[in-house]
């Protein structure tokens, strides 16, 4: 396909290729992402946006969705984790941050973007390490802690229990469709689901 002369860089700028491109390109992604959300991202709006054309996106990107994930990545923020002294307290706040921000215009995002990601498990992947809501590092920061602490017994450090919280928060929003978790969810979730779970990795089976 040939480029769009409209798309072309004026009279006396350099084209740009390689990490430049690719830069303006995921710049006028996130742009795009942020005001019209995953519904309303196409490559035509992308490419115009960058000043190129969509074969410059489709070479790096496969797919809508890809360059969507890719965009989303570029939005992420960090967030101090709490530390309370109490393994309850750390484990509830850790929750409603991540509730916080499932709410947020940028959580409709990431909610549009699991529904649309599926069973692309590579997608997921990203999705969710970027996010911080189902990476384990956190949680195991907090666990750790309250292994120093007495709290929890070393058993508990392990990813998969670790994240069982976040991703019970998480099916909330993708699989029941919430605009936001009320905060006794998130209680129910801690107090009879999460606790009772690392209280029974520290017993000594019968």
């Amino acid at each position: 396909m040939a480029e769009n002369p409209t798309q072309r860089p004026g009279a006396g700028q350099a084209r740009r290729r390689g990490a430049a491109l690719e830069e303006a390109i995921l710049h006028a992604a996130v742009d795009e992402l942020t005001e019209s959300g995953y519904a309303g991202l196409t490559m035509d709006k992308v490419a115009a946006r960058a000043g190129t054309n969509k074969n410059a996106i489709y070479r790096r990107w496969p797919n809508r969705l890809a360059l969507g994930v890719a965009a989303y990545r570029q939005l992420g923020t960090t967030v101090p984790l709490p530390d309370t002294g109490s393994l309850r307290s750390d484990v509830l706040e850790l929750l409603r941050q991540a509730n916080r921000h499932w709410s947020s215009p940028l959580g409709a995002i990431l909610r549009e973007l699991f529904a649309a990601a599926g069973g692309a498990s590579e997608l997921l992947a990203q999705l969710q390490d970027q996010s911080g809501d189902s990476a384990a590092a956190p949680w195991l920061t907090i666990l750790g802690r309250a292994v120093a602490r007495g709290e929890a017994a070393p058993e508990a450090l392990h990813p998969r229990v670790a994240t069982v919280a976040i991703v019970l928060l998480r099916n909330e929003f993708v699989v029941r469709g919430v605009p936001t978790a009320p905060d006794d969810v998130l209680v129910e979730i801690v107090d009879e689901v999460y606790l009772p779970l690392l209280r029974r990795r520290g017993s000594t089976p019968s």
